[in-house]
C-alpha cells in the first residue's frame, strides 16, 4: 500500500492554486447523463473519485474521455442500463448521484447501498423523500434501491434537511419533470451552485441559485455544453491551515474569495491573518497566531453548519490549526458523528485535545508536535494528519494515502515544490 513519508518542521514558501472544486465535479458529471449531445467539462481534478465516477459512467454506456490534462469529455447519446456497477459504486459516496439523471433520462434506476467516508451516519432519506415528491416509487430491498416513475411532475419539495447530494438529485431529477419545482430548505453550497450553472447552460430553467429555495420549470430535453468547474474553497482552506501550523507564508491564487467568507472568519478566530492581494488569497503563517476570545474572555468555538456557515470538510484541518495556535478553543463539528475520532492520533504527537463526545473537542495550543506513524481514515482527516506531520519535528509516515489522493491532486508533488520534504513510497520500497 502507498505511503507518505515527511520530515516535517520545515517552513515552506510560494504559491499553491486549488484545484476544481471535488464536490463539484461529482455532480455535474453525473448531470451529463441527462443529455445526449456531447458535454465538456473544464477544470476537473485528476483524482480517484473524479476516476471512479468516470468508470461508472462507462458503465452505464456513456462515452468519456480526457480531451486535456483537467477536460473531460462526456457523451450519453445511448444510455445502456439503469444499475450502475456495483463494485464502483460501493467506492464512492457521490455514486449515488447518478440516480437522479437515471431516474429523469429512463424512468428507473437500480443502485447498490453508496460508500465514501466512514465520519459516522449518512442518510439517504432526503434522496427519497425528493424523488417521492416528484412522483416516483422508491422500494428500499437492501442491498439495493430500486426506483422508478413513468413520469416525474414538479411539485412543492421540502427536503427535511440541507442535504448536498439530496439537493442535487433533487435538482437533476426536477430539471426534467413535467411542470414547475420548488425545492425549499435546498442546499446552497458552491459546488450546488455550479451543478445548477451547468444544467442552466445545457437549457435547464431554474432560478433562486444560491439560496434555500430554488424554483424549477421541467423542459423535454437538455443539451450539450461546455462548462468550467470553480476552484475548490476547500482545497484553499486546506492550504490557510497549511500555512499556519509550517509557520510560512503561502501565496493562493484563484481562491475562490466570494466563497470564503465563513472560512476567513473561522480561521481568523484562531489568529491567523488572511489578506487578499492582487487577486489572490496571501497567508501570513510566520505572524503571532493567537486565538481570538470571544466578548468578556469567553472561550470561542469554530464550528460547521449548512451553507453559508463554516464547512464542515474544514473542521478537521482547523483543529489541527488550532494546536499550533496561542489560546484555548472549542471546535464544534455537528454534521458527522465519527469525523472528530482522528484526534487520538493527534494526542499521540503531543497535541492538547480534550474529546468532550464524538461532536466536540476543546483545544489547548500550542503544542509542539512529534512524529508518528499514522494512517489516514477519510479525505479531510486524512489531509489534517498530513498538515500535522508538516508541522511535527521528525519524520512521520502515513498509511492508506489513498484516502488523501481521493479528494486532492498531486498533493505531495504540489507540497514538494513549496519546500516541503515528502516522499510518496510505493508498498515496501521505493519511490
Amino acid at each position: 500500500m502507498p505511503a507518505f513519508e515527511v520530515e516535517g518542521g520545515k517552513v515552506l514558501s510560494g504559491s499553491i492554486r486549488p484545484t476544481g472544486n471535488k464536490n463539484a465535479a461529482l455532480p455535474c458529471l453525473a448531470a451529463t447523463l441527462l443529455a445526449e449531445e456531447p458535454v465538456v467539462l473544464e477544470n476537473v481534478p485528476r483524482i480517484r473519485d473524479v476516476n471512479t465516477l468516470l468508470g461508472i459512467l462507462g458503465s452505464l454506456g456513456a462515452e468519456v474521455e480526457w480531451i486535456g490534462e483537467n477536460s473531460v469529455r462526456v457523451v450519453a447519446a445511448e444510455l445502456t442500463g439503469s444499475r450502475p456497477d456495483p463494485e464502483l459504486s460501493e467506492r464512492i459516496r457521490a455514486s449515488i448521484l447518478v440516480a437522479g439523471p437515471l431516474l429523469a433520462r429512463l424512468g428507473r434506476v437500480t443502485f447498490p447501498l453508496p460508500g465514501g467516508d466512514v465520519i459516522g451516519r449518512r442518510r439517504l432519506d432526503s434522496h427519497f423523500l425528493a424523488f417521492r415528491g416528484l412522483g416516483a416509487v422508491v422500494e428500499l430491498d437492501v442491498p439495493e434501491v430500486e426506483i422508478r416513475a413513468d413520469e416525474l411532475r414538479g411539485n412543492d419539495v421540502f427536503l427535511d434537511e440541507p442535504s448536498v447530494t439530496g439537493t442535487e438529485n433533487a435538482i437533476m431529477a426536477a430539471v426534467r419533470a413535467k411542470g414547475v419545482t420548488l425545492l425549499r430548505n435546498a442546499a446552497a453550497e458552491p459546488h450546488v451552485q455550479d451543478l445548477c450553472h451547468l444544467l442552466t447552460a445545457m437549457g435547464a430553467r431554474i432560478s433562486g441559485i444560491g439560496t434555500h429555495i430554488l424554483e424549477i420549470e421541467g423542459v423535454d430535453r437538455l443539451g450539450g455544453a461546455t462548462f468550467r468547474i470553480q476552484p475548490d474553497h476547500i482545497e484553499a482552506g486546506s492550504f490557510i491551515g497549511l500555512a499556519a501550523v509550517t509557520g510560512s507564508v503561502l501565496r493562493i491564487p484563484d481562491a475562490p474569495l466570494k466563497h470564503m467568507d465563513s472560512t476567513l472568519l473561522g480561521f481568523r478566530r484562531l489568529g491567523v491573518c488572511c489578506e487578499e492581494e492582487d487577486g489572490a488569497l496571501v497567508v501570513y503563517g510566520d505572524r503571532d497566531r493567537e486565538i481570538r476570545s470571544d466578548a468578556f474572555g469567553h472561550i470561542p468555538k469554530v464550528d460547521d453548519g449548512p451553507w453559508p456557515a463554516f464547512p464542515a470538510d474544514l473542521t478537521s484541518i482547523a483543529l489541527v490549526t488550532a494546536t499550533q495556535c496561542s489560546g484555548t478553543v472549542l471546535v464544534h463539528e455537528k454534521m458527522f458523528e465519527s469525523r472528530m475520532f482522528f484526534t487520538d492520533k493527534l494526542v499521540a504527537m503531543g497535541a492538547r485535545i480534550i474529546l468532550c463526545d464524538p461532536h466536540r473537542a476543546v483545544v489547548v495550543g500550542p503544542s509542539p508536535l512529534r512524529a508518528a506513524s499514522l494512517e489516514s481514515p477519510d479525505i479531510r482527516a486524512g489531509m489534517a494528519l498530513l498538515l500535522a506531520a508538516l508541522a511535527a519535528k521528525g519524520t512521520s509516515r502515513i498509511q492508506n494515502i489513498g484516502q488523501i489522493e481521493r479528494g486532492y491532486e498531486r498533493i505531495h508533488l504540489r507540497l514538494r515544490e513549496l519546500g516541503a520534504d515528502i516522499r510518496r513510497l510505493e508498498g515496501a520500497g521505493g519511490e
